[in-house]
């Protein structure tokens, strides 16, 4: 049973690290609360992508959109 934890530790330790990294990155270089998000992504797997991309990409992309037609 200890092994089985360690063992799901030492998978999803890596994800949610990487998860973190790159929702901080993305929210930094749209201005969108880059220490919120990279924080959040620490704690949990997959929520704070799948609210990131709802609350910030999905706008982002629709703004980005209208100012270039």
């Amino acid at each position: 049973m200890e092994d089985d934890k360690l063992l799901a530790l030492l998978l999803v330790s890596p994800l949610m690290l990487m998860q973190s990294i790159l929702l901080f990155l993305d929210a930094r270089k749209k201005g969108a609360f880059a220490w919120f998000w990279g924080l959040w992504g620490l704690i949990q797997l997959p929520l704070p992508s799948i609210f990131y991309y709802f609350i910030v990409v999905r706008p982002y992309r629709k703004n980005k959109n209208e100012r270039i037609e």
